[in-house]
């Protein structure tokens, strides 16, 4: 579980709100009760707090209200902020000349898909408020994504209700401080109830707040095992990205991101577009940076870090993912949360000796077996990057040394192609490291930009990544 941020539970929460004259505002709730609201009638004195409750629960009559948005979808963040906005204008202007000017007025919306009695569906939730830090101030919106783990829609319902109290009382008292709010969302929920996958500050208040920085700290939180970014630099739902999708990824520490690396990637595309159903249309590629890999090299690494590979990455055209996996199996079993299509990993030479290195399925009951049972059972291969070795000797895939024991499951992922070479375009290529470049970054200009893509130099020297001096 979580650590409690607040010692309240979410009564205390609700009634310390309510008992606030200053405080005052609209809750509406789309497609799971009215579980936020409840919780305030609960708590007592809702009067103080609540001015209007409500569900468009149908449709027509939610379209009716809120407008239709371009994605026509009905839980999607759009349809959220119209919610918010819509909301958050009628409590000013029904109520904003009759209260105190001391008021400072919220409202705050849910629209959400909760477990259908009848079929099996994505239990997801856009959760926002609006809301003014200050009297008469401009206000500032919070927007998060939660998906649903309770496998029962009356759990669900209740989660949700305590998201929503949480996210109220953290809008008012932890504004001055985005990771408090962050870490205060799951107070009095047990663990692996909730995933908050993707969270927005926008406003006024929040100019100078980086959301980039914030949903990697959705990780670091445990409100999340992983966040995407588009190439814009946005934040991205994992499952509208990839859903129904056929998905290629790369994993590397991209500090920075070279030219081999955009090699891999390029050749890994080559050979997963020959893969059946795979498409330009129906296909993502990612990049995907771990901040848990074996090595323990990320763990502790700044968020700025972070976001200098990502902004690169982001610059060349790249999806980029944040993750805390360690293990390739388990980032299988990630992407496969959204698609049944095909899967393939961009690999090189020293990460599959990595996936036949029986240590490091330590704690896994079933060892190397049961990892590569769940890392191979249905449309997913691993696209191996040849390397030069210390005698300019090049090796492939099929060079790979595994332990006797282990030579004829080799073999036989070898012969059903789940393991598949990929070429180097380029023999010069395999003179980069990135270890080597990341040095010569420290110390200005120099012979290492002749490594990196076409845009990167500029990036790094622009932001002054990697600690470049110009």
């Amino acid at each position: 579980m979580d650590k409690q941020t607040s010692s309240r539970n979410t009564s205390a929460k609700a009634l310390r709100l309510n008992l606030d004259e200053k405080k005052y505002g609209t809750i509406v709730e789309i497609g799971a009760g009215q579980e936020v609201a409840r919780q305030f009638f609960l708590a007592g004195a809702a009067a103080g707090t609540i001015a209007k409750t409500m569900s468009a629960y149908d449709m027509k009559f939610s379209d009716a209200i809120y407008g239709v948005q371009e994605d026509r979808r009905y839980v999607s963040k759009a349809r959220v902020k119209a919610m918010m906005e819509q909301e958050f204008e009628l409590v000013l202007d029904r109520v904003g000349d009759t209260r105190s000017r001391s008021s400072r007025y919220f409202a705050y919306a849910a629209t959400v898909a909760a477990k259908s009695f009848n079929r099996a569906n994505e239990c997801h939730a856009w959760c926002g408020i609006r809301v003014q830090m200050y009297p008469g101030a401009e206000p500032s919106d919070i927007t998060v994504h939660v998906r649903m783990l309770d496998d029962n829609a009356e759990a669900q319902q209740q989660a949700l209700g305590v998201i929503g109290v949480n996210l109220i009382y953290a809008a008012y008292y932890y504004f001055e401080n985005p990771k408090k709010i962050i870490d205060s969302l799951t107070d009095n929920i047990k663990a692996n109830r909730i995933e908050i996958d993707s969270i927005e500050f926008k406003g006024p208040y929040f100019e100078d707040v980086d959301n980039r920085a914030k949903n990697i700290h959705l990780i670091r939180s445990w409100k999340t095992r992983a966040i995407m970014f588009k190439p814009d630099g946005s934040v991205a739902v994992p499952a509208e990205m990839l859903y129904k999708k056929n998905v290629l990824t790369i994993r590397g520490s991209f500090r920075p991101v070279t030219k081999l690396n955009v090699d891999m990637i390029e050749q890994g595309q080559l050979a997963f577009g020959k893969l059946p159903g795979v498409e330009k249309g129906n296909t993502v590629a990612i990049a995907e940076i771990t901040l848990n890999d074996s090595r323990g090299n990320d763990a502790k690494v700044p968020s700025k870090d972070i976001i200098a590979r990502v902004q690169l990455l982001n610059s060349l055209g790249y999806n980029v993912m944040v993750s805390d996996y360690t293990r390739y199996f388990s980032l299988r079993a990630y992407f496969r949360q959204y698609t049944k299509l095909q899967i393939g990993i961009v690999v090189g030479m020293i990460n599959i000796k990595q996936i036949f290195d029986e240590e490091s399925y330590r704690g896994v009951e079933g060892g190397i077996l049961e990892g590569f049972g769940k890392l191979f059972p249905d449309n997913t291969r691993l696209f191996v990057y040849p390397e030069l070795d210390s005698e300019g000797e090049l090796n492939d895939f099929t060079s790979v040394k595994v332990p006797d024991h282990l030579r004829f499951l080799y073999r036989h992922l070898l012969e059903n192609d789940f393991i598949q070479g990929i070429d180097c375009s380029d023999p010069n290529l395999f003179k980069i490291f990135s270890r080597d470049v990341l040095k010569q970054v420290m110390k200005g200009r120099g012979d290492w930009e002749n490594a990196l893509p076409e845009g990167a130099v500029e990036e790094i020297m622009k932001n002054n990544f990697f600690g470049f001096k110009g």
